[in-house]
């Protein structure tokens, strides 16, 4: 690099010996090898993706109104989209369960009732479409209920330190959530 440079046309005897400006040169080279060791060290050689593009591979199925995403501090976003991800995580993988059981077509037709109050589901409307009996749509949506809290649990326990903290942290993915609607 000495000799490809121009540092040595840059060298002048009246500023100094040219032993200096060698030390120097090399002092300065190793200084940023060292630099360059120390960044790869810090994460150099990952390649970051931007949140948008992040968001738009695996775009949430809650949706934030463009005005409220002006008004909302940075905290609120990323705490709702937070609690969406694991909700989301954790219905992902209750649908390749039960796809691996030949039951994806019921889990698709109740996924969206998993979560909802017993007094706005009609059983009935639910039989007819799906051709079978409503006990069984009311067994399958139970059974399918308490295997999403299962889900859910252990997507929420991979995020704390504590086992303890697993309820605390759902109830407060709950609350995100309700507040987002």
């Amino acid at each position: 690099m000495l000799l490809k440079g121009n540092l040595l046309s840059l060298a002048d005897p009246a500023r100094g010996r040219f032993r200096s400006l060698l030390r120097t040169a090399v002092e300065n080279f190793l200084n940023d090898k060292q630099h360059v060791a120390r960044r790869q060290k810090r994460g150099g050689m990952l390649q970051f993706v931007a949140w948008d593009e992040w968001m738009a591979e695996a775009p949430s199925q809650l949706s934030i109104c463009g005005q409220e995403l002006k008004t909302w501090p940075p905290e609120r976003i990323f705490d709702v989209r937070w609690a969406a991800t694991v909700v989301e995580q954790a219905l992902r993988r209750l649908a390749e369960e039960c796809e691996r059981r030949g039951r994806l077509r019921m889990f698709t037709a109740l996924s969206k009732y998993l979560s909802v109050e017993r007094v706005e589901i009609s059983y009935a409307n639910l039989s007819t479409s799906l051709g079978v009996p409503e006990s069984v749509i009311k067994r399958v949506l139970h059974q399918l209920r308490v295997r999403y809290r299962g889900i859910l649990r252990e997507e929420v326990a991979q995020t704390v330190a504590n086992p303890a903290e697993v309820d605390d942290e759902i109830r407060y993915l709950c609350a995100v959530l309700a507040s987002a609607r």
